[in-house]
């Protein structure tokens, strides 16, 4: 009986780069991820700080923490409660998610789901709106809203969103909408169902990942918005979140309180995550499945 020859060793060098690769790879990775969270974790070192050791300090986090710059928002800014610029906030971003959901759903049925003359060039034209700039229409539609006596209301920052003027949405749920089957949709005119029914009893179930997403990107958007409310807004006491830190300035246009300031831009920042993670779930729904369940 021979012995049995000894299977030769396997060589070392293709192992050895697949592990220095992946090794090069979680590095780079961890240092992009300390690039992308330093402000981060600045912010929230700072909110511990006094306003002196802001600046000029370099350590993240002070040797002895203190809460004097969250104490002092319970004191509100020039008088006026910082509750006052939530609530104003909560308005502009709550009505600014309805009026998306409502306007933009009903437009993108029409398109994904309704035959009609001049369909595919209006949905052109309404796709080409999003290669217009903001500030292109800003001056004709200052115009336009002071004429008719709407400024310092919330009317100019929320009618569009009432119109399906935001065009991305509109595009995202048509998208989504065409991948229904329309098996579903003779199924329901069969029944009797017309548009309406249809739209609200079959259409709309099936796109909640879609809505959700809108509702995410337009809560935020409008939670981060500083240029509307600057525009046509005039009051302290209607200003959002944004505009309110905007009053941390002195006269100089150089802040006064950089540890207030700098607390109350962590705090603003608790209902945006807040409302993320509340409905990351639906979020990551609509990027994994194409709105078919069962």
């Amino acid at each position: 009986m021979s012995a049995t020859t000894p299977a030769p060793p396997k060589p070392l060098g293709g192992l050895g780069r697949k592990r220095a690769g992946s090794l090069a790879w979680h590095i780079g990775s961890l240092l992009v991820l300390a690039v992308v969270l330093y402000p981060v974790v600045w912010v929230i070192g700072a909110s511990f700080k006094p306003s002196k050791d802001i600046i000029n300090s370099l350590q993240l986090f002070p040797a002895h923490p203190i809460l004097k710059n969250f104490k002092g928002l319970a004191d509100g800014i020039a008088d006026i409660s910082i509750r006052t610029f939530f609530q104003n906030s909560l308005l502009y971003a709550g009505g600014a998610v309805v009026g998306i959901l409502i306007s933009c759903s009903l437009t993108a049925y029409a398109f994904a789901k309704i035959r009609f003359a001049g369909r595919n060039l209006l949905f052109s034209l309404m796709i080409g709106t999003l290669l217009l700039p903001y500030h292109v229409l800003l001056i004709p539609q200052y115009v336009m809203f002071q004429k008719l006596e709407l400024i310092n209301t919330y009317v100019p920052l929320l009618l569009g969103k009432y119109l399906a003027t935001e065009a991305f949405f509109v595009f995202l749920m048509v998208q989504f909408m065409r991948n229904l089957p329309r098996e579903l949709d003779e199924a329901a005119r069969i029944d009797g169902c017309g548009h309406l029914r249809i739209y609200w009893s079959i259409v709309l179930p099936l796109c909640r990942p879609a809505l959700i997403t809108s509702a995410i990107f337009t809560f935020i958007n409008a939670w981060n918005d500083f240029m509307g409310p600057l525009i046509y807004l005039n009051e302290p006491g209607k200003y959002t979140v944004s505009l309110g830190m905007m009053m941390f300035r002195d006269s100089d246009g150089v802040a006064a309180n950089y540890g207030g300031l700098i607390a109350m831009s962590l705090v603003a920042l608790l209902p945006v995550l807040l409302f993320f993670l509340a409905f990351q779930r639906y979020l990551i729904d609509g990027m994994a499945t194409s709105g078919l369940k069962g």
